[in-house]
């Protein structure tokens, strides 16, 4: 049974293809408005040229794609969740403030942690160069 207080929703392709393009739509305007997913986006060419490059394990890439992946979805979620606030309020409002910062915070953890982990899959490979 649908919820009162939801619309009902139809089922199909059609629907499937406005998921797709709406989620389209959401990747091109963080790019396009939110540094960080540039920079994400060069950080990515560059991992998966030093993977290629470098003949990474099968194991070492599904790493490597797992990092990329999360690190744009938790930066996609921050933007969400800071556009979110921004429409709430424009005013300065301590509990805005801990939601941005705290969601900015699990971005730069996050990335952090893929940093650490493609430094231990690059820098041994790097090394049997030499």
């Amino acid at each position: 049974m649908a919820s009162p207080d939801r619309k009902n929703k139809s089922f199909g392709i059609k629907r499937i293809f406005a998921s797709v393009k709406n989620s389209w739509n959401g990747l091109k305007v963080a790019y396009k408005n939110e540094q960080s997913v540039y920079i994400h986006l060069v950080c990515t060419v560059i991992l998966l040229l030093l993977s290629f490059l470098l003949k990474i394990s099968l194991t070492q890439w599904l790493i490597i794609i797992a990092i990329i992946g999360l690190t744009l979805v938790v930066e996609l979620i921050n933007t969400a969740i800071e556009s979110t606030v921004d429409l709430v309020t424009k005013e300065f409002h301590p509990l805005a403030k801990v939601a941005k910062d705290t969601a900015s915070a699990a971005e730069f953890v996050l990335s952090v942690t893929s940093a650490i982990i493609a430094l231990m899959i690059f820098i041994p490979r790097i090394m049997e160069l030499f």
